[in-house]
């Protein structure tokens, strides 16, 4: 007789290399790629090896997990399908899906930021064919016509979407929603699918030439949409769009005329002042007029920000999908290079890097506030196709 009770529960808790571990008696853990660990009851029927997900651990102890294995077995024994048996929930789909992972794993991710990228590509803008599927339902080519069209010109984000697939369906199998194979999975499946992609270097974002800068904001201030509204403050100030998206009115001194960015809501983790020119004065005093939330730029739901989806489809219907919100900064950092005197650190300041070490950091952060007010106000002055003021250091002369 087959040995049963095989596994244990300090063995099932332990940290567990992805694969199958067998307890006997057709009770397998399953432990996926992404360390998510799911029950299966394994059973033949008519030559045909056959399996049903009892629930991911450690929702289902091991205990509860072989109860149940032990009566579908039963049922096997009797000529009965398992499946008959098992009251099932009702599967979610896709996007329903995503809102209880995210639910789940929100609290332990370090700023809205993340959360918001993770229902930016999980959402409409590129898994629109797939948000109202039952995940049980979600196959391979799903996973294809999702990743194919940007696999090769937005290799990175296309790298991306596909892991955080992959990990929401991991959840769906732990819950029970759905068994097999995930059609996301990269080794050994996806990986012998897609072509080979074409890599960027880490951290690039397809960014807008700085020339053609003045009539794109042109094109963009004709606009109505408070995603153009956002997006223009975001060029404006030469900062994330995670930054912006979720910049509250308290952040806001008009009297000092800057926008003061919490460490929490920082990449560095340190707090930040932007200082605002009056072209980014007027955005705000614009909105402040209308002001029906916490939030500067509130999005449809109820004290909740603009979504970072809202900027990528206004680029889309400004036929300029093939750039990215960040890339403005590089857009900034170019011209601030090529077409100005002012200071290397100084531009790289306003980016937000970390520049110099703690003594001189210290220092410049009480010096640069009215320095990169002025650099900030030459850029204004040139992305809406004016004279630089005169009171900014002058544009290098041209050839």
């Amino acid at each position: 007789m087959a040995a049963i009770h095989k596994l244990s529960d300090l063995k099932v808790k332990g940290k567990l290399e992805p694969g199958r571990y067998g307890d006997g008696g057709g009770l397998y853990l399953e432990v996926s790629a992404s360390r998510t660990k799911a029950w299966l009851y394994m059973w033949k029927t008519a030559g045909r090896r056959r399996a049903m997900g009892l629930g991911g651990y450690p929702a289902v102890s091991l205990a509860k997990a072989r109860l149940v294995a032990a009566e579908a077995k039963a049922s096997v024994v009797n000529g009965i399908d398992p499946f008959s048996l098992r009251q099932k929930e009702t599967v979610p789909c896709f996007s329903e899906c995503v809102d209880l992972f995210l639910k789940v794993n929100r609290p332990a991710w370090r700023n809205e930021k993340h959360s918001a990228q993770w229902e930016m590509t999980l959402g409409e803008a590129y898994c629109r064919s797939i948000t109202k599927k039952a995940v049980d339902k979600i196959t391979t080519d799903d996973i294809l016509r999702i990743l194919l069209p940007i696999w090769q010109n937005k290799s990175e984000t296309a790298s991306r979407i596909r892991g955080r697939i992959e990990r929401v369906l991991d959840f769906a199998k732990a819950k029970g929603w759905r068994d097999g194979m995930n059609p996301a999975l990269w080794q050994g499946h996806l990986k012998l699918i897609l072509p080979t992609r074409v890599r960027l270097q880490r951290g690039h974002h397809a960014a807008l030439p700085y020339k053609i800068l003045p009539a794109f904001m042109k094109n963009l201030r004709e606009r109505e949409a408070v995603a153009a509204l956002a997006l223009e403050f975001l060029i404006l100030s030469a900062a994330r769009s995670g930054e912006v998206l979720n910049a509250t009115w308290h952040e806001i001194d008009f009297d000092e005329r800057l926008w003061n960015i919490p460490g929490n809501r920082m990449k560095a983790g340190k707090n930040h002042s932007v200082p605002l020119t009056p072209a980014a004065l007027m955005i705000l005093n614009r909105l402040k007029t209308v002001r029906t939330s916490d939030y500067i730029f509130p999005g449809q739901r109820p004290n909740r920000p603009l979504s970072a989806t809202s900027i990528e489809m206004l680029l889309r219907r400004m036929k300029q999908d093939e750039i990215t919100p960040h890339g403005f900064r590089s857009t900034f950092r170019d011209w601030a290079g090529d077409e100005t005197h002012f200071p290397r650190d100084l531009i790289e300041t306003a980016l937000a890097h970390r520049v110099g070490d703690a003594t001189e950091r210290a220092y410049r952060r009480s010096s640069a506030i009215e320095k990169r007010r002025a650099l900030l106000e030459c850029w204004s002055a040139y992305c809406s196709g004016q004279d630089v003021p005169k009171n900014v250091v002058a544009l290098r002369a041209k050839a």
